[in-house]
């Protein structure tokens, strides 16, 4: 394998390759880091090299026109407007102009056009008006609890109403998703061999060779409060009459609207989900049991008590509706569940019995206590963890813990608002250190993977370049770009 531009790839900061993977208005829960660091594998909107050479080829440079036409891409034009807005992002996010050129994000732009301009022309590849809808309701809820108000929203991205900011939203979140399909087709075939892995390794020089910052293995002990058998038993016959009453003809949506307990609600319970998705394994297992138009039974998730429609079934995807309600523990179940945590700590750090051997006991954490509470990093599939990746509140509690030391006991809730407590430890700690192939091949096996994806993507990049209408206007024909966008 042909290894190129390893101190792009090695050395390129962070917060660059977070901030120009991303589209303006979407960008406001993205999270940046500002120290150097080593590439981190996070989503699939990071397939793609830096878009052009490490060295512009042209000076900054003062647009003319109010709000010209910087590039038309396909069916799809690139405003000045629209750079304007991402270099503003980048800028609110603390990088400085000088970091980022014009061209450079200009690049990104007619990269993400092309996906998505090619995903329109792909007849396997199918984005609905319902599944963009309902991601852009969850993503104005959020942005709308984490700024306080509609109206404090409209007036930070100045919008005259609501829809307004809807329809922007929309537009991008649709293109966002055409342009992640089409990614994902070209590279879901490409795969790597034990020996690739080596061979890419070998022909990294050795003082570029990527740094992996501090890891720690973390393990947790969960204890839920108990919930009372009398109010899980009036849940699920609320459940009952409610799927009774849309068999006989009543609309789930609303249904939906009026009790579902989740953030779906406001659209009536709708979810687009495939097996891949980071979901209950419970609530997988039933959705994909149905058949279309079929409502499910009441059933258990770690969340609460659900039923589940099918609407339609897209290849791999499930078009669902459903609604939760969670089970209310009472105050004295929530203390008891305090005292009973605090209880199993103080054994541990007695000598009574191990962390290992009291999760596999007593943990309410189906998922982890097989394993003793180990916990699993869902970016790598291994138990490590780099300290900058893990949750900030836990942070704040493991970062100073020493090897088998165990935490205070905690209070968390899970994403529907149910409180719980655990205690962690640390069952291993590795400082920052030079990667090591026998140590860290799980980690360089996912850098060798995505070398091979890139060489994929500049392949798929050059085919499609060449047989799309492009135009590329004003100062950026001056742009040095690594794809072939000016088609010499």
């Amino acid at each position: 394998m042909h290894l190129k531009t390893i101190n792009l790839k090695f050395t390129i900061k962070s917060y660059f390759i977070a901030f120009i993977a991303c589209i303006t208005l979407s960008q406001v829960n993205a999270q940046v880091s500002e120290k150097d660091s080593t590439l981190t594998i996070t989503d699939k909107d990071n397939i793609s090299r830096t878009t052009v050479k490490k060295v512009d080829s042209v000076k900054p440079f003062t647009r003319r026109k109010a709000d010209g036409i910087a590039a038309v891409i396909g069916d799809y034009l690139i405003l000045d407007s629209d750079i304007t807005k991402m270099r503003e992002d980048a800028q609110t996010q603390g990088i400085s102009s000088g970091e980022i050129s014009d061209c450079q994000l200009a690049g990104r732009l007619m990269e993400n056009k092309l996906y998505a301009h090619q995903a329109l022309q792909d007849t396997t590849i199918v984005v609905s008006d319902a599944e963009i809808t309902g991601m852009t309701d969850q993503q104005i809820s959020r942005m709308v609890s984490q700024i306080g108000s509609m109206e404090k929203l409209l007036d930070f991205y100045r919008k005259e109403d609501e829809q307004a900011l809807r329809d922007e939203l929309f537009k991008i979140n649709k293109e966002r998703r055409l342009a992640s399909e089409m990614q994902d087709k070209i590279i879901e075939k490409v795969e790597i061999t034990p020996e690739e892995v080596r061979e890419f390794f070998n022909e990294i020089p050795e003082d570029e060779r990527p740094k992996f910052g501090d890891e720690v293995e973390i393990a947790q002990l969960v204890i839920k409060p108990e919930v009372p058998k009398e109010e899980e038993d009036k849940v699920v016959e609320r459940l009952k009459e409610m799927r009774a009453d849309i068999l006989d003809g009543a609309s789930f949506a609303t249904k939906a609207v009026l009790y579902s307990e989740d953030a779906t609600s406001s659209r009536g319970g709708q979810m687009t989900i495939t097996r891949e998705d980071p979901l209950d394994k419970d609530f997988k297992q039933v959705a994909f049991s149905l058949r279309a138009g079929e409502v499910s039974k009441p059933f258990k998730s770690e969340f609460g008590y659900h039923i589940i429609q099918l609407d339609k079934v897209r290849g791999q995807k499930l078009d669902i509706r459903h609604i939760i309600i969670i089970p209310k523990v009472t105050e004295k179940t929530v203390q008891e569940a305090k005292e009973k945590i605090e209880g199993i700590r103080e054994e541990i750090v007695n000598g009574e019995i191990t962390f290992d051997a009291a999760a596999r006991k007593y943990s309410d954490e189906k998922e982890t206590r097989g394993d003793g509470g180990q916990l699993i990093n869902p970016k790598s599939g291994d138990t490590r963890f780099e300290l900058t990746d893990v949750d900030p509140l836990i942070y704040e509690k493991v970062s100073n813990l020493k090897k088998d030391e165990v935490s205070l006991v905690l209070m968390d809730q899970n994403r529907t608002g149910q409180k719980f407590f655990k205690i962690i430890t640390l069952t291993e700690k590795f400082p920052e250190h030079i990667a090591d192939y026998a140590k860290d091949y799980t980690k360089i096996k996912e850098l060798a993977l995505r070398e091979k994806q890139f060489e994929a993507i500049e392949e798929w990049q050059n085919e499609k370049i060449s047989e799309t209408y492009i135009k590329i206007n004003g100062d950026y024909k001056n742009c040095e770009f690594n794809s072939n966008w000016q088609k010499n």
